[in-house]
């Protein structure tokens, strides 16, 4: 992905709806269609990025088309570019003295909270991890001194208040050398 001024990501709880809004989307402003597919369990993600205006436009027409089947959605006007690099598989692991990990329930959940704790903290965005091999979830991984990633862990929660998803978050601090050198090469069981 090339840097991108907006990005708007809707999750469907239906394929079949999901499908029918993103042609909508598409249709009704000049985007870019950055992903769409289905992520377990049976959800439908769209994520849409360009102008502000434009995105903006095409994620009003995605909620409109399936508004009963949206499971959560988010619009960044303003997206942190590393939460652009992030999306295309990313992974920028510059030491780690402490790090936050922030795991969502959702998808557009873990990009709304990420965005806000990239832009409100002095953090880097490590890994960001979306939908397939989570169960539909989100998991953001982001590094910096202690008192750095605790705000970002605050700046997450409180952006997500008052929202029908689940955060659950753990600090950690003066990484071990063996567990951070295994970090840095996968968050994942296996490596595929």
């Amino acid at each position: 992905m090339t840097k991108l001024p907006a990005i708007a990501l809707i999750e469907y709880g239906s394929i079949a709806a999901g499908m029918f809004a993103a042609d909508k989307m598409v249709k009704r402003a000049p985007v870019e269609l950055l992903h769409a597919g289905t992520v377990q369990p049976g959800k439908y993600l769209v994520l849409v990025g360009g102008g502000t205006a434009e995105v903006e436009e095409s994620y009003r027409a995605g909620l409109q088309a399936a508004a009963s089947d949206v499971v959560d959605e988010v619009f960044l006007p303003d997206v942190h570019p590393q939460v652009v690099q992030s999306l295309d598989g990313s992974r920028t692991y510059n030491g780690i003295e402490s790090f936050v990990v922030l795991e969502t329930s959702t998808v557009a959940a873990i990009l709304r909270a990420t965005d806000a704790a990239a832009k409100g903290a002095q953090v880097a965005l490590a890994e960001m991890r979306v939908g397939n091999g989570l169960h539909g979830r989100g998991l953001a991984v982001l590094t910096g001194e202690l008192t750095d990633v605790e705000a970002a862990a605050e700046i997450a929660q409180r952006v997500l208040a008052g929202r029908n998803v689940t955060l659950c978050h753990s600090i950690v601090s003066n990484v071990h050398e063996q567990f951070a050198s295994h970090v840095t090469k996968t968050t994942r069981f296996f490596r595929a």
